[in-house]
Protein backbone atom coordinates (compact mmCIF):
# COMPACT_ATOMS: atom_id res chain seq x y z
CA UNK A 1 0.00 0.00 0.00
CA UNK A 2 1.34 3.15 -1.19
CA UNK A 3 1.80 6.14 1.68
CA UNK A 4 2.33 9.32 0.23
CA UNK A 5 4.10 12.08 2.13
CA UNK A 6 3.74 15.77 0.36
CA UNK A 7 5.52 18.50 3.11
CA UNK A 8 4.72 21.94 2.14
CA UNK A 9 7.40 23.98 1.52
CA UNK A 10 5.75 27.57 1.52
CA UNK A 11 2.24 28.86 1.99
CA UNK A 12 0.15 29.41 -1.12
CA UNK A 13 -0.23 33.21 -0.42
CA UNK A 14 0.88 36.00 -1.98
CA UNK A 15 0.97 38.79 1.20
CA UNK A 16 3.37 41.07 -0.17
CA UNK A 17 4.95 43.03 -2.73
CA UNK A 18 7.85 41.71 -2.98
CA UNK A 19 5.99 37.98 -3.44
CA UNK A 20 3.54 39.17 -5.72
CA UNK A 21 6.77 40.64 -7.96
CA UNK A 22 8.41 36.87 -7.51
CA UNK A 23 5.29 35.34 -8.49
CA UNK A 24 4.82 37.39 -11.62
CA UNK A 25 8.63 36.56 -12.60
CA UNK A 26 8.41 32.95 -11.87
CA UNK A 27 5.02 32.59 -14.08
CA UNK A 28 7.12 34.74 -16.91
CA UNK A 29 9.92 32.23 -16.82
CA UNK A 30 7.25 29.32 -17.21
CA UNK A 31 6.44 30.76 -20.44
CA UNK A 32 10.18 31.53 -21.38
CA UNK A 33 10.02 34.86 -20.91
CA UNK A 34 12.23 37.30 -19.18
CA UNK A 35 9.49 40.57 -18.56
CA UNK A 36 5.74 41.58 -19.41
CA UNK A 37 5.13 42.96 -22.62
CA UNK A 38 2.43 44.84 -23.22
CA UNK A 39 1.95 43.06 -26.67
CA UNK A 40 1.41 39.92 -24.36
CA UNK A 41 -2.09 41.28 -23.84
CA UNK A 42 -3.03 40.14 -27.68
CA UNK A 43 -0.48 37.34 -27.30
CA UNK A 44 -0.79 35.39 -24.52
CA UNK A 45 -3.93 35.18 -22.80
CA UNK A 46 -3.45 32.63 -20.01
CA UNK A 47 -0.28 34.25 -19.43
CA UNK A 48 -2.54 37.92 -19.09
CA UNK A 49 -4.94 35.55 -16.96
CA UNK A 50 -2.58 34.93 -14.83
CA UNK A 51 -1.20 38.13 -13.77
CA UNK A 52 -4.44 39.22 -13.45
CA UNK A 53 -4.81 36.25 -10.73
CA UNK A 54 -1.46 36.56 -8.59
CA UNK A 55 -2.77 40.46 -8.47
CA UNK A 56 -6.55 39.50 -7.23
CA UNK A 57 -4.53 37.00 -4.78
CA UNK A 58 -1.99 40.29 -3.80
CA UNK A 59 -5.01 42.58 -3.19
CA UNK A 60 -7.62 40.10 -1.78
CA UNK A 61 -5.14 38.70 1.06
CA UNK A 62 -4.18 42.19 2.01
CA UNK A 63 -7.24 43.82 1.59
CA UNK A 64 -7.36 46.22 4.67
CA UNK A 65 -9.39 49.23 4.67
CA UNK A 66 -12.31 50.20 1.80
CA UNK A 67 -9.89 51.37 -0.65
CA UNK A 68 -8.13 48.27 -0.68
CA UNK A 69 -11.19 46.33 -0.63
CA UNK A 70 -12.44 48.22 -3.38
CA UNK A 71 -8.93 47.36 -5.44
CA UNK A 72 -9.30 43.85 -4.00
CA UNK A 73 -13.43 43.36 -5.56
CA UNK A 74 -12.33 45.06 -8.59
CA UNK A 75 -9.00 42.75 -9.48
CA UNK A 76 -11.68 40.21 -8.58
CA UNK A 77 -14.29 40.60 -10.75
CA UNK A 78 -11.74 41.02 -13.98
CA UNK A 79 -10.25 37.78 -13.08
CA UNK A 80 -13.55 36.75 -12.88
CA UNK A 81 -15.16 37.41 -16.14
CA UNK A 82 -11.73 37.32 -18.29
CA UNK A 83 -11.32 33.64 -16.67
CA UNK A 84 -14.71 32.40 -17.83
CA UNK A 85 -13.98 34.10 -21.50
CA UNK A 86 -11.07 31.75 -21.59
CA UNK A 87 -12.67 28.92 -20.26
CA UNK A 88 -11.17 28.70 -16.31
CA UNK A 89 -12.46 28.22 -13.38
CA UNK A 90 -9.26 28.45 -11.36
CA UNK A 91 -9.47 30.25 -7.59
CA UNK A 92 -6.97 32.23 -5.97
CA UNK A 93 -4.40 30.99 -3.59
CA UNK A 94 -4.45 27.16 -4.85
CA UNK A 95 -0.85 27.39 -7.53
CA UNK A 96 2.58 28.34 -6.15
CA UNK A 97 5.06 30.24 -8.43
CA UNK A 98 5.67 29.24 -11.88
CA UNK A 99 2.57 28.06 -13.09
CA UNK A 100 2.33 28.16 -16.69
CA UNK A 101 -1.56 27.35 -18.61
CA UNK A 102 -0.82 26.01 -22.31
CA UNK A 103 -3.76 26.90 -24.02
CA UNK A 104 -6.95 28.51 -23.27
CA UNK A 105 -10.13 25.81 -22.89
CA UNK A 106 -12.32 24.35 -19.67
CA UNK A 107 -9.78 24.29 -16.81
CA UNK A 108 -11.64 23.57 -13.59
CA UNK A 109 -10.07 23.83 -9.81
CA UNK A 110 -11.47 22.81 -6.47
CA UNK A 111 -10.49 26.34 -4.29
CA UNK A 112 -9.04 23.80 -1.89
CA UNK A 113 -6.50 21.93 -3.79
CA UNK A 114 -3.67 22.79 -3.33
CA UNK A 115 -0.77 22.74 -6.54
CA UNK A 116 3.32 23.31 -5.70
CA UNK A 117 5.43 25.45 -8.14
CA UNK A 118 6.06 24.97 -11.78
CA UNK A 119 2.93 23.26 -13.00
CA UNK A 120 1.83 22.88 -16.62
CA UNK A 121 -1.88 22.38 -17.13
CA UNK A 122 -3.35 22.04 -20.72
CA UNK A 123 -6.70 22.59 -21.99
CA UNK A 124 -9.67 20.07 -20.58
CA UNK A 125 -7.92 19.67 -16.98
CA UNK A 126 -10.07 18.52 -13.80
CA UNK A 127 -8.87 19.50 -10.26
CA UNK A 128 -11.50 18.09 -8.32
CA UNK A 129 -12.41 17.08 -4.75
CA UNK A 130 -13.69 13.42 -3.86
CA UNK A 131 -14.78 12.55 -0.95
CA UNK A 132 -14.35 15.66 0.72
CA UNK A 133 -10.75 15.44 -0.17
CA UNK A 134 -8.94 18.18 -2.56
CA UNK A 135 -5.72 16.76 -4.35
CA UNK A 136 -2.16 18.10 -2.86
CA UNK A 137 0.36 18.50 -6.29
CA UNK A 138 3.67 18.67 -5.52
CA UNK A 139 6.01 20.70 -7.52
CA UNK A 140 7.26 20.06 -11.54
CA UNK A 141 3.87 18.58 -12.54
CA UNK A 142 2.89 18.51 -16.26
CA UNK A 143 -1.40 17.44 -16.38
CA UNK A 144 -1.48 17.18 -19.86
CA UNK A 145 -5.07 17.56 -21.95
CA UNK A 146 -8.52 16.34 -20.65
CA UNK A 147 -6.41 14.87 -17.51
CA UNK A 148 -8.02 14.87 -13.90
CA UNK A 149 -6.98 14.65 -10.84
CA UNK A 150 -9.76 13.82 -8.13
CA UNK A 151 -9.20 13.67 -4.55
CA UNK A 152 -5.77 12.10 -4.63
CA UNK A 153 -2.17 13.83 -3.94
CA UNK A 154 0.57 14.04 -6.18
CA UNK A 155 4.30 13.66 -5.89
CA UNK A 156 6.64 16.07 -7.30
CA UNK A 157 8.41 15.84 -10.72
CA UNK A 158 4.89 13.92 -12.73
CA UNK A 159 3.39 13.71 -15.73
CA UNK A 160 0.02 12.84 -16.15
CA UNK A 161 -1.02 11.76 -19.91
CA UNK A 162 -3.79 12.66 -21.70
CA UNK A 163 -7.16 11.75 -20.98
CA UNK A 164 -5.84 9.95 -17.17
CA UNK A 165 -7.93 10.14 -14.61
CA UNK A 166 -5.86 10.19 -11.21
CA UNK A 167 -8.22 8.59 -8.50
CA UNK A 168 -5.55 6.78 -6.25
CA UNK A 169 -2.46 9.02 -4.50
CA UNK A 170 0.95 9.35 -6.71
CA UNK A 171 4.30 8.58 -5.90
CA UNK A 172 7.64 10.86 -6.76
CA UNK A 173 9.30 11.33 -10.08
CA UNK A 174 6.54 8.61 -12.25
CA UNK A 175 4.19 9.17 -15.79
CA UNK A 176 0.94 8.24 -15.08
CA UNK A 177 -1.80 7.66 -17.67
CA UNK A 178 -4.86 5.20 -17.90
CA UNK A 179 -8.43 5.20 -16.81
CA UNK A 180 -7.93 4.66 -13.83
CA UNK A 181 -4.62 6.34 -14.17
CA UNK A 182 -1.32 3.45 -13.28
CA UNK A 183 2.52 4.10 -13.57
CA UNK A 184 3.29 4.21 -16.90
CA UNK A 185 7.52 4.70 -15.99
CA UNK A 186 9.57 5.75 -13.56
CA UNK A 187 12.20 8.59 -14.40
CA UNK A 188 14.91 9.10 -12.28
CA UNK A 189 15.11 11.14 -9.52
CA UNK A 190 16.47 14.13 -9.65
CA UNK A 191 18.66 16.21 -6.44
CA UNK A 192 17.94 19.48 -5.78
CA UNK A 193 20.41 21.77 -6.65
CA UNK A 194 22.04 22.65 -3.10
CA UNK A 195 22.79 18.55 -3.10
CA UNK A 196 24.32 18.55 -6.39
CA UNK A 197 26.90 21.00 -5.20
Amino acid sequence: MLTLQIEATFVIMITSRSELDAYLQADLRSYGFDRWSPRFRLTQRPLQFQRLLRKSEFWANTAAGPLRRAIAAWYIARTKFFGERLGYSIPRNVFGPGLSIAHTGTIVVNQNAIVGRNCRLHQGVTIGEANGKAPVIGDDVHISPNAMVIGADVGDRVGIRAGAVVTKDVPDDVDVGGVPAHILNRRAATLPPSAAE
